[in-house]
């Protein structure tokens, strides 16, 4: 992505927003498909301004729509979309009181997937979910995958419907998809959700066993406590419930493991990995087997 193409939109995002055309530019992170800057004005007032390519370009959308029902999000002073690009100003939430802990994202989440769906997400049923594995083979057949990955991500296929039964048990709504303690912002007024460019309607499970990330093994136990301590702060008493003949720990944690191995495919698909093929495909490979072994197949 070129910042230039950003850049461009910046005098009519400040004209709408009533914001002055003088200020400074810090940037706070910048990706190859997506930035995170903050401008600042005379006087010390700022805003951020954020951008991306797609598939990342519908948060705007979300933020407003997650507003409006009730999620606590940064507030969208102005938006554009040209030519697949997103560019939008938000509300500067400032610096943060400390980092996210473990209470703090299981009432995140709760409020997350209280918000039952939101005009435009994709939907992840118990359908879309079966068919993850499927994806992914087809994408990674063009790949030389050591035989293990292969048998694995064979099974995988074979079982993704059984498994995926329990999928649109609740809880199912908003889901996060990559979340993580740097997904929330703690200030001394709350905890404000962010990074909600890949949002969809799915199981909230996922999110659960998100959280601790997938760069470590994953950790059955560890999601069992984060599901009973999402129960104790008003979650979905069915959020310990099996599903697809396993418990709800190593269901999650399992298909979030086959959800991140399609994405990263998806990924390789679209040329993304620039010369790094290898080492997205060794993650891929990890992750699969990881899935293979939690969902027992």
């Amino acid at each position: 992505m070129n910042p230039t193409d950003a850049t461009a939109v910046l005098p009519d995002l400040l004209a709408t927003a009533s914001l002055p055309d003088r200020y400074a530019r810090r940037p706070i992170r910048v990706w190859a498909r997506s930035g995170v800057e903050r401008l600042v004005f005379d006087g010390g007032m700022s805003v951020v301004f954020k951008y991306a390519e797609y598939p990342f370009d519908n948060e705007d959308h979300v933020l407003v729509e997650a507003a409006g029902a009730g999620l606590p999000v940064p507030a969208v002073h102005a938006s554009a979309h040209r030519d697949g690009l997103l560019a939008m100003l938000i509300e500067d939430l400032g610096d943060a009181r400390r980092q996210a802990d473990l209470d703090d994202g299981a009432r995140a989440a709760v409020e997350l997937h209280a918000v039952p769906t939101l005009p435009g997400l994709s939907r992840l049923g118990r359908t879309e979910l079966a068919a993850l594995p499927t994806s992914a083979a087809g994408i990674l057949g063009r790949f030389d995958l050591p035989d293990d990955v292969r048998a694995g991500l064979d099974s995988l296929v074979a079982a993704a419907d059984a498994r995926a039964e329990g999928a649109e048990l609740a809880p199912f709504g908003l889901v996060h998809s990559e979340f993580h303690h740097t997904s929330l912002h703690v200030t001394d007024e709350g905890v404000r959700v962010l990074d909600l460019a890949r949002a969809f309607v799915g199981p909230g499970l996922l999110d659960l066993a998100s959280w601790h990330g997938t760069i470590d093994a994953p950790d059955v136990e560890r999601v069992r406590e984060l599901i009973d301590l999402y129960r104790g702060q008003g979650g979905a008493p069915s959020a310990a419930e099996d599903r697809g003949g396993l418990d709800a720990a190593s269901w999650a944690l399992g298909w979030h493991r086959v959800w991140a191995a399609e994405w990263f495919a998806q990924q390789l698909d679209l040329g993304w990995a620039d010369g790094a093929e290898d080492a997205w495909l060794t993650a891929i490979s990890r992750h699969l087997i990881e899935a293979a072994g939690l969902l027992k197949v």
